[in-house]
């Protein structure tokens, strides 16, 4: 859904219960593409909507959801002007941006701007702990999920198995499950292993490690040494020992983060008004999910942001002080 104008007669506006200037003004509704339901992008895309709904009355914008494949499927439906704003991986941005990666057959994408990043997302191979898998090179001969096509975790599991000069093709089947079929096929030993990317915590690993015995494999070492060194979206990650049941020590990864984008054709307003729902409203946005808890402003508008910023954005952080 692409952003749209409907005049609300007073039947709806009583309905929605919309007061004031903006209830006598055209709506604008706008659509954020997330990812799995399980995931985290699902709940911060809810998280930046409750937070811009707040002030619908004054602005007329009214946010909403939307479930996605993830990354490559938001950056490029943005491109399409059938979503309005994505979360996306940092590395997929890049890609998108420049026409590179999942993006090569689409073309350079120059119309892609950022608004901010948010959490760092710690990429997770976690293995049934009756698989005798220990390595990403153990992987070879087992079932193994590597995503759903469109989505960002797809792409990081194409890369980290490059660098391990591991192929799916040696893979007894090379699954494509989305992130909130991977936990129950894990535990009916329908795949030995998945690998993706997310949050912390997350929802489908807490899933996974409370239903079944699943190990989380350390990602470290020459490898991804050598991945990091040439791969600047990307940097080393630490899942936290105890944050998933079985798993008490802390686990080596990398990984990206996680942004949020739009087309270069969004009014201004509308990303104003966008941003600052949730910087004027920081410490709430903070509290809506446990990985936002670690979240400062400085970071969040430099880090992970190949994109050029949107100049709604950038008028915001000008206003406050935060650039030039």
């Amino acid at each position: 859904m692409t952003i749209k104008q409907t005049f609300l007669g007073a039947v709806t506006v009583a309905a929605f219960g919309f007061a004031g200037a903006a209830s006598a003004q055209d709506q604008q509704f706008i659509t954020i593409g997330t990812g799995g339901v399980t995931g985290v992008y699902y709940p911060t895309g809810g998280a930046i909507c409750r937070l811009v709904n707040i002030n619908r009355s004054e602005h007329g914008i009214r946010c909403s959801v939307e479930s996605t494949g993830g990354s490559v499927y938001n950056t490029r439906t943005i491109r399409q002007g059938e979503l309005d704003f994505g979360i996306v991986q940092s590395d997929v941005q890049a890609a998108g941006l420049n026409g590179t990666g999942a993006f090569e057959a689409d073309g350079a994408y120059e119309g892609l701007r950022a608004l901010f990043s948010v959490h760092p997302e710690p990429m997770h191979l976690m293995v049934r702990a009756d698989s005798g898998i220990e390595t990403v090179e153990d992987l070879r001969g087992m079932k193994v999920n590597i995503a759903n096509p469109g989505s960002g975790t797809r792409v990081l599991a194409e890369t980290v198995l490059r660098y391990y000069g591991v192929s799916p093709d040696e893979f007894a089947v090379a699954a494509e499950l989305k992130s909130s079929e991977q936990s129950a096929a894990l535990c009916d030993g329908n795949i030995d292993a998945t690998i993706w990317a997310a949050g912390l915590p997350n929802g489908s690993s807490q899933e996974a490690t409370s239903t079944c015995d699943v190990n989380i494999i350390a990602l470290e070492g020459p490898a991804i040494d050598t991945l990091l060194a040439e791969n600047t979206a990307y940097a080393a990650a630490t899942i936290p020992g105890g944050m998933y049941p079985g798993n008490e020590d802390d686990i080596a990864s990398w990984g990206p983060k996680a942004t949020f984008v739009t087309s270069a054709d969004t009014p201004d307003d509308v990303v104003y008004a966008v941003v600052s729902g949730v910087f004027d409203n920081f410490d709430d946005f903070k509290r809506l999910h446990p990985a936002f808890a670690r979240l400062s402003q400085d970071e969040m508008i430099t880090d992970g942001l190949t994109a050029e910023l949107h100049p709604g954005a950038a008028q915001y952080y000008r206003e406050q002080g935060w650039m030039e």
